[in-house]
């Protein structure tokens, strides 16, 4: 009876995290993870394919806030520049 366990697994991967930091910290966890070396080849696999799902949120989750920042500015976006300081010499 594998396939329960593998389709729990799947949903498991597919499962959207709540939040864009809860996405950052599970990726945090799963680079970790992986770069330790310890994971079974299975589950390197399954929190490989993981960390392509969060990385895939984190990044729409960007794209999102940078299209309301867009809005809110009248797509004028200005680059962000460090305040001067003192005069120069």
């Amino acid at each position: 009876m594998p396939k329960p366990a593998l389709s729990t697994a799947s949903s498991a991967v597919a499962a959207p995290p709540p939040s864009f930091e809860a996405a950052l910290a599970e990726l945090e966890t799963l680079v970790a993870d992986l770069e330790a070396g310890q994971l079974p080849l299975a589950d390197a696999l399954t929190a490989y394919r993981r960390g392509v799902l969060l990385l895939q949120f984190a990044q729409g989750q960007l794209q999102n806030a940078q299209e309301q920042v867009k809005i809110l500015e009248g797509d004028l976006l200005k680059n962000f520049s460090e305040p001067e300081s003192g005069a120069e010499a």
